[in-house]
């Protein structure tokens, strides 16, 4: 049985007095860089990516600068992040891109994103919430499995869970959601070891294999 309303507000609000104002703890000096910080993040840890930008935007913080230095040397300098050879091309493409057919700025639609190399629907989702502050919901691994595990949806998907927590939430909360979802899963709602005993929002959690 799905969270009620009245218990999702509550689990929200639980969340948001902990954390008011949750933010990406991928570090990027620009909205560019941003971009090309949650592309690399896929299938990686923040941490990890954290640590191998700083030399790659210190050297290339436009889509000019990442254009010019090329594939080869950003696949360089990204080369401890898995999946590095492809993560290269697409941002080095997606550099390219920007250029050619958007005058060098990021659009600011769900669809353009999409069409940049590199960008699916979660990337765009995530930086349309961090740098334009809309409501969109990134489900990641660790929002597809508290959003489940909680009760808040019941969905088989990542699309279907997006779905479901855009029209469960109230929309007080959409703003941060996705961020106050990451960080609990991150840190509190493990998937192998939940830390059920220091869950803020435990009381209301329908997780049946609640550890002690």
């Amino acid at each position: 049985m799905a969270l009620t309303k009245a218990a999702i507000h509550e689990m929200f609000a639980t969340l948001a007095q902990a954390n008011p104002e949750p933010v990406t703890e991928l570090l990027a000096p620009n909205p560019f860089c941003l971009l090309v910080a949650i592309i690399l993040s896929a299938q990686a840890t923040d941490a990890g990516v954290n640590k191998a930008t700083p030399a790659l935007f210190a050297v290339a913080d436009t889509p000019e600068k990442m254009a010019a230095l090329g594939e080869a040397q950003i696949r360089d300098y990204i080369k401890t992040i898995g999946l590095f050879n492809s993560k290269a091309k697409n941002v080095w493409l997606m550099s390219r891109k920007l250029l050619d057919e958007f005058e060098g700025q990021i659009p600011h639609t769900r669809e353009a994103l999409q069409s940049l190399p590199g960008v699916g629907r979660k990337t765009a989702n995530v930086w349309l919430n961090c740098v334009l502050g809309q409501p969109t919901i990134a489900v990641d691994t660790h929002v597809f499995r508290v959003a489940n595990r909680t009760g808040l949806v019941k969905a088989a998907t990542v699309l279907e869970t997006e779905k479901q927590l855009e029209k469960r939430i109230p929309k007080e909360w959409l703003r941060h959601a996705h961020h106050w979802l990451i960080l609990h899963g991150r840190y509190v709602c493990k998937a192998r070891s939940p830390q059920c005993a220091v869950c803020s929002i435990a009381g209301l959690c329908q997780f049946k294999a609640k550890t002690a």
